[in-house]
């Protein structure tokens, strides 16, 4: 069977499910080359569709076999007769930057003036052109077509001749009421598809609503674009799937880009902050606003401009423009091609001796308040190059360290392909597979086998599956007081600071080495008094919100919801002495709390130990063939640099928050839990006990996650040890394989395996929930990071908690009393704590040990 007829099938295959077919591969562009090739092209209109609008653009494989068949009939080395050397021009120009771009540059120097005339228009709509920028400014002066190609880019026109927002939008509203996080946009059980933006858009909000595809198909009989509407939108992971999948279904297409959409309005009372972010670098247009007087299948005029929403000529909310720059960012197609394209234009008006350009809105930079700066904004300024930062202000921070897990990192390779990179522009991008290692299906088998050489070949790090959780690994790769960002929210180092984006934004970080940032407020944590014996680090993090709601800062009712910490930094001190371990716990939770990013105030002598092993740990990487050396080396010559003169930075005394929550430990005098099923929703343990609403059973326990370490493994097995089997089913997942080895090592597994315990190789397991489950209607303590509805398993009821508590209702079978919780952890964890709650320090184990360990 044939090209032709092979994809047709394909497409009726998909048309069932109401998609379009996949993009074509590189081996289907070659034989469709070979076809349009033939003196007699049999069905040519059909076989020119296919090549100009299913092939990616950038440096896909595919994209490379095109822009070289095109090349070819440009320069006259081959013929087609159903391309002409000037439609071959102009098809190349269509494919956003990469390979195209040398044909372009070369075909203005061709003999024929109709292609060179053709050729400049094509590159002065073309952004992603980085060293070619070059040859067409040395080429300019003396070649006419060029210097035409120089004059637009600076007069940026390729931003002026998008057509600008409108000034009055007519839309027909699809609300969904209440919170609608990323798990709902997004499902975690079909993160394998979510490369393949139709197919994975059919699973959005499917848990969540009847029929919710079929809705926004019927209202879109009413003529008008549809309007995404919540209450609170885009709550919990990084996921540009969401945004993906919501602009599929309100979107439009985008010209010889196959499967992808772009546009959209989305209106949230509250709007996630990385979910809006994500929304600004895909070209939608996110807006705050009361949506109280909203419902499905109302038709509403919005007025950007102005800054109104009218329904039936009636006022129903006001809204301000954020930021300022939004508008420009809509016509651009996206925050990310606002900054590449107003870079290009700045480079073209300097080569050309011009001034600063007046086409652009200037982001608002606030005044300066004369104040001091808090931590976060030091490291922020630090990024810049400044000595602080101020909120409001518009930066775009040299950005260090870089994460990608696998359940984005399919997409964040399609969007490096488009931004059309061949390199990494930042210091250090890491590639993780902890989300798909322990039960991998063929997609997520051929990702294991291809996507480390792709990162890899552009200069980055690859993990192997099995290896474990992203963030334990890539904390040990930070920097400290040094700015990071990556594709899941979690992205959170416990020194220096990160500001975790969707996979558009990552791969535009990885490939640019800086990333946009409107700088946060920031929201102060003190810690004060003594911890009582028994209390745990997760209990502080539920501390965190547990107070913020005393305060009034915080409401679990989501209609009207307050959340202090949306958006905001949460900068956290008074726990200086903890271990870097220790302190990611903390910083981790900050994406519960929907905070853009989390800082933890430490003592140099835990930074100075934990950079020691790490040394020792990215070494030994290099020596059992991880790639790139290269990166990891120039990494540890950082490190080593950075412990010649260790040094933090600290917060000016004078510095301005916008609120302050101070916690004395001494005051928590019993284990804090977050309930059925939302982190915001968090009780001490005999207030649960209390309340009759609140299952006490536990039918199963999960200990694991990136909110544990090697300590808390310790402990659930000193529990457990010579108690029998578990009441509960318990599942037992360690975030790395050193963890997991050193704990077989210890002789922890047999006590698991005494206990019952199911064990899986180190990795997200429940906590993503897209691969084991737990049993329908369950109900779980658990040790992971977020208990959305349906996210572990089917309707079930999901606590979080501490390890030790985990290890109690594991044991139990059903939530302890107070006092009955403290009779077991301090029977069995008082004594030995410097031994349970011993971290994995790599500089101070045998070479032969290290080796084991990281094999």
């Amino acid at each position: 069977m044939g090209l032709v007829s092979e994809y047709r099938l394909h497409t009726e295959e998909r048309a069932g499910s109401g998609i379009p077919p996949l993009p074509l591969t590189a081996a289907q562009a070659r034989e469709l080359i070979e076809l349009l090739k033939q003196d007699q092209v049999a069905e040519q209109e059909y076989l020119l569709e296919l090549f100009c609008e299913h092939i990616s653009p950038g440096v896909d494989d595919a994209a490379f076999e095109k822009a070289a068949f095109l090349d070819q009939i440009v320069k006259g080395e081959t013929s087609c007769s159903a391309i002409a050397p000037v439609e071959a021009v102009n098809i190349l120009g269509t494919m956003l930057g990469g390979y195209n771009v040398k044909p372009l540059v070369d075909a203005l120097s061709s003999e024929d003036a109709a292609i060179a005339s053709a050729a400049a228009e094509m590159l002065k709509k073309t952004l992603l052109v980085y060293e070619s920028f070059e040859a067409v400014a040395k080429l300019s002066s003396s070649n006419s077509y060029a210097k035409e190609v120089m004059e637009s880019w600076a007069a940026a026109e390729w931003f002026t001749s998008r057509p600008a927002i409108a000034e009055k939008m007519t839309l027909t509203v699809f609300k969904v009421p209440g919170e609608t996080n990323t798990d709902d946009l997004s499902p975690a059980s079909e993160a394998f598809t979510r490369s393949d933006i139709p197919l994975h858009a059919l699973s959005m909000l499917g848990s969540k609503m009847d029929d919710p595809i079929g809705t926004i198909e019927s209202l879109k009989e009413h003529g008008h674009p549809i309007a995404f509407v919540g209450d609170v939108v885009g709550t919990g992971s990084s996921r540009k799937s969401g945004i993906n999948s919501v602009q599929w279904h309100i979107g439009e297409n985008i010209p010889a880009v196959p499967n992808k959409r772009t546009g959209g309005v989305v209106i949230g009372g509250i709007i996630a902050p990385i979910f809006f972010n994500t929304a600004e670098d895909s070209g939608a247009l996110p807006i705050q606003a009361d949506v109280n007087a909203m419902e499905t299948g109302d038709v509403i005029d919005l007025y950007p401009y102005e800054g109104k929403i009218e329904k039936n000529g009636e006022v129903i909310a006001e809204f301000t423009l954020e930021p300022n720059t939004l508008a420009d960012e809509v016509r651009a197609g996206g925050r990310i091609p606002l900054i590449i394209g107003r870079t290009l234009t700045r480079q073209a008006r300097e080569a050309l001796g011009l001034g600063e350009a007046d086409v652009f809105k200037a982001p608002d930079q606030p005044a300066d308040s004369g104040k001091g700066y808090t931590l976060a904004q030091k490291m922020i300024g630090k990024a810049c190059g400044l000595p602080g930062v101020r909120p409001g202000m518009y930066v775009e921070p040299e950005t260090l360290t870089v994460g990608s897990q696998d359940t984005t990192g399919a997409m964040t390779r399609d969007e490096i392909k488009e931004l059309a990179a061949l390199s990494f522009g930042a210091d250090l991008v890491m590639q993780s597979f902890c989300h798909t290692a322990a039960y991998p299906k063929p997609s997520d088998v051929k990702m294991h086998q291809t996507l480390p050489y792709f990162i890899m070949s552009r200069g980055g790090v690859a993990l192997r599956p099995g290896d474990g959780v992203i963030h334990t690994w890539l904390n040990r790769m930070v920097l400290p007081d040094t700015l990071g960002t990556g594709a899941d929210s979690h992205t959170r180092f416990p020194i220096g600071i990160s500001f975790p984006g969707g996979s558009g934004l990552v791969a535009f970080a990885g490939v640019t080495g800086s990333m946009p940032l409107n700088v946060p407020e920031s929201v102060l944590v003190r810690f004060k008094g003594e911890r009582r014996e028994g209390i745990t680090l997760r209990d502080l993090v539920n501390a965190i919100p547990y107070q913020a709601i005393g305060k009034g800062l915080l409401t679990v009712e989501k209609k009207g919801k307050k959340n202090i910490f949306a958006g905001r930094i949460l900068e956290i001190e008074g726990l200086p002495d903890l271990k870097v371990e220790q302190a990611f716990e903390l910083s981790d939770a900050s994406a519960e709390r929907s905070a853009a990013a989390c800082t933890v105030r430490l003592d140099k002598e835990p930074v100075i130990e934990y950079l020691n092993s790490n040394i020792k740990l990215l070494e030994q990487m290099i020596d059992n063939g991880y790639g790139d050396p290269d990166t990891l080396r120039r990494r540890i010559g950082k490190m080593q640099e950075w412990l010649l003169n260790p040094t933090l930075m600290e917060p000016d005394t004078d510095a301005e928050y916008a609120a302050v929550i101070e916690i004395d430990m001494s005051q928590i005098q019993e284990p804090i839990l977050a309930c059925p099923n939302d982190p915001d929703d968090v009780a001490t343990l005999s207030e649960v006990l209390a309340d009759e609403k609140r299952p006490k059973n536990v039918d199963e326990v999960f200990v694991g996650s990136c909110m544990t370490n090697i300590g808390h493994f310790r402990a659930l097995g000193e529990v457990l040890k010579g108690k029998g089997q578990a009441a509960a089913r318990l599942w037992v997942v360690p975030p790395t394989k050193m963890d997991m080895k050193m704990l077989i090592e210890e002789g922890y597994y047999s006590i698991y395996g005494a206990a019952g315990a199911r064990t899986e190789i180190p990795g997200c397991s429940l906590c993503m929930g897209n691969q084991a489950r737990v049993a329908d209607n369950a109900v779980v303590f658990s040790t992971s990071t977020r208990n959305f509805d349906n996210r572990m398993g089917k309707d079930a009821q999901v606590y979080l908690g501490s390890a030790e508590l985990a290890a109690v209702c594991a044991l139990l079978g059903h939530l302890p009393e107070k006092d009955e919780y403290f009779d077991i952890v301090s029977s069995t964890l008082a004594k030995g704590q410097e031994d349970i709650y011993r971290y994995l320090n790599f500089h101070e184990v045998s070479g032969e040990q290290l080796q084991v360990l990281v094999d």
